[in-house]
C-alpha cells in the first residue's frame, strides 16, 4: 500500500532532523578531548576531568531533574541504568582502560558499540538488521583502525581489552537505554532522564574519582592549547556545557527519532571528529592512512543511516522490526 506523501513528507523530515542531531552529538562528544589535554597537561588527573565534566553538567540539569522528579517514581530502572552505564560505566571503564592500553586501541575497542548495537537487535531484541547497515559498521570500524592507527601501539593486555570491552557495552547501554519508553503516552521526557542519568553518574563517580584530592588551583590559571593560553575555566566551561550536556541532550534525542543501530554507527564519527579537532587546535597532524580512515568512516556511516529507515517511517526498522509511530511523546527537538 503506498505511503501517503504527507506522511512520507513528516517522516523524511523527522529522520533528517535525528540525523543532524546525531552528527551534532558526535561534533560535541568528539570536541570534548581537545578541551580535555590541556587541563590534563596543566596538572589535572583524568579521572578529575571526567568528574568535573558530569558533576558540572548535573548541575546544569538539576533544575530539569526536579521539573522531572517524577521519573524517580515511575522509572527508577532507567534512571538507575543510563546513569550507571551511559554516564558513569563509559567514563569509568575508557580511562581505566587507557592506563593498561594505547589509546587508539582503546578507542577501537569501545567503538565496536554500534556492531555490539546490531547484535542486541538482533539476537537479544530478534529483530533482523538490514545487510547494508551490516556493511555500513563493518566499514565505520575498520575506518576507525586507520584513523587511530591502531598499528603504532597494538600491546595485548587481557584486562585493558576487558575494560575497553566494558567502556563499549557500556555505550551499547546509552544506544539501548536512550531508546527506552520513546513510544506510548507516558513516554519518560529524554531530558529528565539526562538529567537524573548524570546526577547518578556523578555520585559513581564521585567514589571513584575522589574530588578532594584534586588539585583545583590548576582551574584558576590557564592552560596551554598548541602554544596558546587559554582560561582553564573556559576549557572546563566547553567540557560542561558542550562536550557533555549538549552532546548528550542531542545524542539521547537523534537515537529516539532514528534507532540505536543508525545512531550508533553516525556516533563513529565522534572519533574523526576528535582527530580533525586535534589537528587544527593542538597541532597533531593527521597521517595519510588516518585520512583515508576517515574517509572510510564517513562512508560506513552514510551507508548505515541511508539504508535502515528511521522509527517513523511506518516501514519496518530493519528490515523486520515492528512498526513504529512518527511522533516520539516527550522528545524536545
Amino acid at each position: 500500500m503506498p505511503v501517503p506523501t504527507s506522511v512520507s513528507t513528516r517522516s523524511d523530515h523527522g529522520k533528517g532532523v535525528g540525523l543532524g542531531l546525531a552528527l551534532l552529538s558526535a561534533l560535541a562528544f568528539g570536541g570534548s578531548g581537545v578541551a580535555a589535554k590541556p587541563l590534563i597537561e596543566a596538572g589535572l588527573d583524568p579521572l578529575h576531568v571526567v568528574w568535573l565534566r558530569v558533576a558540572g553538567a548535573a548541575l546544569v540539569m538539576l533544575p530539569l531533574a526536579v521539573r522531572h522528579r517524577g521519573l524517580l517514581r515511575r522509572r527508577p530502572g532507567l534512571l538507575a541504568g543510563f546513569g550507571l552505564f551511559a554516564v558513569a560505566g563509559v567514563q569509568a571503564c575508557y580511562f581505566a582502560a587507557l592506563s593498561r592500553i594505547p589509546v587508539g586501541v582503546a578507542l577501537l575497542v569501545e567503538y565496536l558499540a554500534p556492531a555490539l548495537v546490531l547484535g542486541w537487535v538482533r539476537f537479544v531484541q530478534r529483530r533482523p538488521v538490514t545487510r547494508a547497515a551490516a556493511v555500513g559498521v563493518v566499514l565505520a570500524v575498520g575506518g576507525l583502525a586507520c584513523v587511530v592507527e591502531v598499528w603504532a601501539g597494538l600491546g595485548f593486555d587481557a584486562l585493558g581489552l576487558l575494560l575497553a570491552l566494558g567502556a563499549a557495552c557500556c555505550q551499547v547501554g546509552y544506544f539501548v537505554l536512550s531508546d527506552q519508553g520513546s513510544d506510548g503516552d507516558e513516554a519518560p521526557d529524554p531530558l529528565g532522564v539526562i538529567a537524573y542519568g548524570l546526577l547518578i553518574g556523578a555520585a559513581v563517580l564521585t567514589a571513584v574519582a575522589r574530588p578532594w584530592s584534586m588539585d583545583w588551583s590548576v582551574l584558576t590559571g590557564s592552560a596551554e592549547m598548541n602554544g596558546t593560553p587559554v582560561a582553564a575555566a573556559v576549557l572546563l566551561g566547553w567540557i560542561v556545557l558542550v562536550a557533555t550536556v549538549v552532546a548528550y541532550v542531542t545524542g539521547v534525542v537523534s537515537v529516539r527519532r532514528l534507532s540505536p543501530q543508525v545512531a550508533g554507527v553516525v556516533a563513529c564519527l565522534e572519533a574523526v571528529i576528535a582527530t580533525v579537532l586535534a589537528w587544527v587546535l593542538l597541532g597533531e597532524h593527521l597521517s595519510a592512512p588516518q585520512i583515508v580512515g576517515g574517509a572510510v568512516v564517513l562512508t560506513g556511516a552514510f551507508i548505515a543511516q541511508s539504508s535502515a529507515p528511521s522509527k517513523g517511517t511506518g516501514t519496518p526498522v530493519a528490515a523486520g522490526g515492528p512498526e513504529r509511530e512518527l511522533s516520539v511523546p516527550g522528545t524536545t527537538a
